[in-house]
């Protein structure tokens, strides 16, 4: 079953990583500019329809282009 994530800022105390991340940040500004809402349309005939939740393709292609990158 393809899965979507649903992210949402949370709270520890009164950190929000978020805000200590500059917005000259290299993944900020790709994020701003690279846009994979595609993805969930092309990766959907791959999936089945029951079972668990998998890990959102969005997700996924942005941990692999995180570990190809560094």
């Amino acid at each position: 079953m393809l899965g979507k994530k649903h992210y949402e800022e949370k709270l520890f105390l009164v950190f929000r990583l978020s805000d200590r991340v500059p917005d000259n940040n290299f993944y900020r500004r790709l994020k701003n500019t690279l846009d994979l809402s595609f993805l969930r349309k092309k990766a959907l005939p791959y999936y089945g329809r029951e079972g668990q939740a998998s890990i959102d393709p969005e997700v996924f292609f942005k941990l692999m282009l995180i570990g190809y990158i560094e």
